[in-house]
This record gives C-alpha cells, structure tokens and sequence, in this order.
C-alpha cells in the first residue's frame, strides 16, 4: 500500500508520521498519480505548522509540488495519459507516494527532464516568472537586484532574469551561496551581511542604482534594498522569510519606485488562463536547459522529518528533494 506522511494536527515535524495512504481510484476529470519526488520548501515547512496565511483543514498531507507518473485515470480522461511523466502542483498533498488530482493540473514534462528537477520547477521558477514579467515588466538592459538569491525563488529569479536580458546582482548570506548565484547566472555578488552592503551593491552595477529588486527576504534587508533603487524602480515583495518590516511610505514618492506584492496563488485564481501560460513557458525553457533548479540534497520518504527541518533551516544550498524511490 502507498504511504503519506499525515498529521492529525498542525505543528513540527515532529506531529507528522509515515503511515498508510491509498487515496483510491481517480474519481471523474481526476489523475492518480505516482509520485517519484517531491519539492520540500519553507512554505511547505511553514503551512504544515499553521503558519501560513491560510490553515489547512486536518489531518494533513503536507508538500505543494511534485512529480510523477500517471497510473490510472478516472472517467472523462483519456487512458492514454496512463504512464506519462507529469508535474503536479496542489495546497498539500504531495508528500505522499500517490494522489488524485484534477487532470487539467498536471503538466506532463519535457523529455529528460528529472522527477527530482521536476518536482522544484513549477512554483520558484512561476513565482520568478510572474514576478518579474507580470509585476516587475523587467526589460532588457536593466538592473535586478535579487535578495536572497541562493533560496528557491531567489535562484530562480536569477536564471529568469538572465534570460529576460537584465543584470543580476545576486545577494546571499553565505559564500556557498553566492557562489551557487553566480554559477547560476548572476553578473554579480554581493554579502548580504555585509556592513557596507548598498555600497557594495552599487559598486556591482557600477556606480548606479537598480531598477528592479526581487525580495523573497523581507525582515531588515527590504529598507536598504529599496533604497537602492533608481527612479521608476519597482520592489517586488515575494515573501517575508525574515519577518515583516517597517518600510517608510515617503521613500516610494521620494523615489518614485513601486512596491509590488506578488502572489502566485491569487494569481492562478484570478488570471488562470495567465497562470497557465506562464508555466508553460517555464517547462519549455526547462526543457530547452535554460532553466535548471539546483538540488540540494534529496532524503528518503523515511527521513521526510529531516528533510522538512533541513528546508526549514536553509542549511542546504539548492532545494531539498524527497525521492520517493
């Protein structure tokens, strides 16, 4: 029988266990599938906890992306989609050997495309996308300023703005990561914990200011990155793993830069036909080997605890993959 890691409440790691789980035939429009690697992200960590803007209902199955095999289908859905490698993406679920899921939310994946690169690719690298297509409109020619760059979306957005024409500046916390950066395409690296950092930062783009700044960070790293920005510059807020921060609103008209929420969830319910595009586009640069996730390290459906706090930690560089083989 399939397994799932499931908790009966939210919390840790430690209120989750590997037991039994068959979710049964694909009911109709639905998928079943197999998954072979799962994503393990600081969301993932913090939803499974109850932290998250919205709370699951339990008991729950954390992990929001995978990928998988199709190893049956439910009425409606053409039986030749049995066997083709797929990507899925759901709010929980994924930590589990098999799930049903709607089949039009199932991208089937580029040939060679690892299930464990799979698994990483969709929300980085469509949170990447959106951002700095959608929210950021970053043009050719222009500077991107990424924080946290070694991070999932961090390096993501790296890579897409290499290919969108910009010049990146990567800042990370850590040598490793900036070297992760920088071998993922950034022009430029700079120490986020650096006492000189906007100096540094400036010095990377030669004296001038950014234009557009990707900031997964939040915490005390967004007032400097603001300000560092050019005029008609655009800060874009992705997350707040560091906490919130007390932003000054004078800076926006002293500036006159934008801070841009972005929200890839909302995004996909109120532009899905926007959303969809967007992906695609993403799994056909993957395809092609212009974006590629680095993976961290990959544990065992056993060690989905370790794994879970590892992603948690930031202690790998690369993303944290469950393998499910």
């Amino acid at each position: 029988m399939p397994r799932a890691v499931i908790g009966d409440e939210l919390g840790g790691p430690e209120v989750y266990r590997l037991a039994d789980h068959d979710p049964g035939p694909p009911g109709p429009g639905q998928v079943r599938v197999a998954v072979r690697a799962a994503g393990v992200s600081f969301v993932d960590v913090l939803t499974a906890a109850g932290g998250y803007q919205v709370r699951p209902p339990t008991p729950f199955i954390p992990g929001s992306e995978g990928a998988g095999l199709i190893e049956a289908v439910g009425e409606g859905v053409s039986p030749d989609r049995i066997g083709q490698r797929v990507q899925a993406a759901r709010w929980g679920g994924l930590f589990a050997e098999a799930i049903n899921v709607p089949a039009a939310s199932v991208r089937g994946l580029p040939a060679g495309l690892p299930f464990a690169e799979a698994a990483v690719l969709g929300v980085s690298y469509a949170t990447a996308w959106h951002a700095l297509v959608q929210r950021g409109a970053l043009r050719p020619g222009e500077t991107l300023l990424v924080l946290g760059a070694g991070g999932a979306t961090g390096y993501a957005a790296v890579q897409v703005g290499r290919h969108l024409g910009a010049r990146v500046i990567a800042s990370a916390s850590s040598a490793a990561r900036r070297d992760l950066a920088l071998a993922g395409g950034a022009d430029a690296a700079v120490d986020a914990r650096s006492g000189a950092w906007r100096d540094e930062v400036k010095a990377a783009n030669g004296g001038r200011a950014v234009d557009v700044v990707f900031d997964p960070v939040g915490g005390a790293a967004t007032d400097p990155a603001f300000r560092s920005l050019a005029w008609n510059g655009r800060h874009l807020v992705i997350g707040f793993t560091a906490g919130l921060t007390q932003l000054k609103t004078s800076l926006t008209l002293m500036k006159g830069a934008a801070l841009i929420g972005v929200d890839l969830r909302q995004f996909g319910l109120f532009e899905p036909e926007a959303a969809a595009a967007n992906l695609a586009q993403v799994f056909d640069l993957a395809g092609q080997g212009v974006l590629k996730p680095a993976i961290g390290r990959i544990y065992p459906l056993e060690a989905f605890a370790e794994a879970m706090r590892d992603a948690a930690a930031g202690q790998t560089v690369g993303r944290v993959v469950i393998g499910m083989d």
